[in-house]
């Protein structure tokens, strides 16, 4: 099979694996060296849905010894099968590196043989990129479960990030859809790469040439929609991973109904992507509004409400604790207000300083008082809070309010 043959099917494949993002690293070109690594990446082409593209993104083989439900490399699929070289893989990397298709590289592979076989292969690809070429571009590797702790240490000195997969949320779940794999094959790398991380940055406070380990950490990612996991079982899960584990990311991937023959998968069409954009948006509260996971899903509410995002759902479930003071509330309870983020709750906590805030201040701040509104007092706000109009009224509003906003105005129309 020839090269471009290779591409296109490797390529192809890699498309399921959402878990890559080239953010969090900063890795200087050397003398002589080629390609550099920022922390904000740097991109050169974009997907038709607006997605910035940057990594060569793709399988070193699509063949596997694993039969996992979900995927569709699985080796009782009849698919057509391919296995790059090292050699051409590095060729690959560094011919379009040069031509400026791509500022680095998102490698990952289905099991060949045995996890240290393949680990072994993905290892020398990194090593000859780094060593022979010197490459300083972003590396991210996808870490084999199972593969020997000696490979997982050595990636992680060569690669930007490392991954790795735990796929479904739940461990009784992923004995039924993956047999052969278990959820100590994937927390016990997870737990070697955190390790490392600590003890090489201890080590490099002391001696200032000691190398890089795994600088922009380490994610996973959770498949869903194919297990009936509910959203609290997946975050709840990924907010243990962030406090045990250091992960940088976790990543959520629809379900993708590929293996439609297959009785223990769930019956369905497309992906639920409505889903996992809220997961997503949970995600964010937790890391960067300091949400727990029981104030975005408790007992009572296992799911997220896929009509409205997970902070305005929280505020809605929660109307006793509004409205909320902007001009005497302190930090922790200006994140809980819809249309308030980070930076316009700092920003808020600063003016406030100097003068009462009204709802001008606030807007000239940021603050989107459309949502805002119905959740805060101020100096002066003529508009009706949650507690005079109750939480079914103001979710009909402001469901009303997005409705608008997504159909097309007059001066659109007249535009088409």
């Amino acid at each position: 099979m020839n090269l471009q043959e290779k591409i296109r099917i490797l390529a192809a494949a890699a498309k399921y694996d959402v878990s890559c993002s080239s953010s969090g690293s900063d890795r200087a070109n050397q003398p002589g060296g080629i390609g550099s690594a920022a922390k904000a990446g740097i991109c050169h082409s974009f997907a038709d849905d607006g997605r910035c593209i940057s990594l060569l993104k793709i399988l070193y083989s699509n063949h596997c010894i694993y039969d996992c439900a979900y995927c569709v490399n699985r080796r009782s699929n009849d698919i057509q099968r391919t296995t790059f070289t090292v050699k051409e893989l590095v060729d690959l990397t560094i011919g379009f590196y040069r031509r400026n298709y791509i500022e680095g590289l998102f490698l990952s592979s289905g099991v060949i043989n045995n996890p240290d076989f393949t680990m072994e292969r993905l290892v020398r690809v990194a090593r000859e990129l780094r060593q022979i070429h010197r490459f300083n571009g972003y590396i991210h590797l996808k870490t084999i479960p199972g593969a020997s702790s000696r490979l997982v240490k050595e990636a992680a000195l060569y690669a930007d990030r490392l991954s790795v997969n735990i796929e479904i949320p739940s461990e009784g779940n992923l004995k039924m859809l993956a047999p052969e794999k278990d959820y100590p094959s994937v927390l016990s790398p997870m737990s070697l790469i955190k390790e490392g991380i600590v003890q090489y940055k201890e080590e490099r406070r002391i001696y200032r040439h000691t190398p890089l380990f795994a600088p922009a950490g380490q994610s996973t990612q959770l498949i869903i929609g194919a297990t009936p996991d509910s959203d609290r079982q997946i975050l709840s899960l990924a907010g243990n991973l962030y406090a045990t584990q250091n992960l940088k990311r976790v990543y959520y991937s629809g379900y993708n109904p590929t293996n439609l023959y297959d009785s223990r998968l769930p019956a369905i069409t497309a992906p639920p992507l409505k889903r996992e954009n809220r997961l997503y948006q949970s995600d964010w509260l937790m890391r960067f509004y300091h949400f727990s996971v029981d104030e975005i899903v408790n007992d009572a509410h296992p799911d997220l409400d896929l009509s409205v995002d997970p902070k305005l759902s929280y505020a809605l479930r929660n109307p006793h604790i509004f409205p909320i003071d902007v001009n005497s509330a302190d930090h922790h309870m200006l994140l809980r207000i819809p249309g308030v983020g980070p930076k316009s709750a700092k920003m808020i906590l600063a003016a406030r300083r100097f003068r009462k805030l009204n709802s001008h201040h606030l807007r000239k701040i940021g603050v989107v008082m459309k949502r805002a509104q119905y959740f805060i007092t101020c100096h002066e706000l003529p508009t009706a809070t949650i507690q005079e109009l109750q939480p079914e009224r103001v979710r009909s509003m402001l469901t009303m309010d997005l409705r608008k906003q997504s159909l097309p105005n007059a001066h659109q129309l007249s535009l088409w």
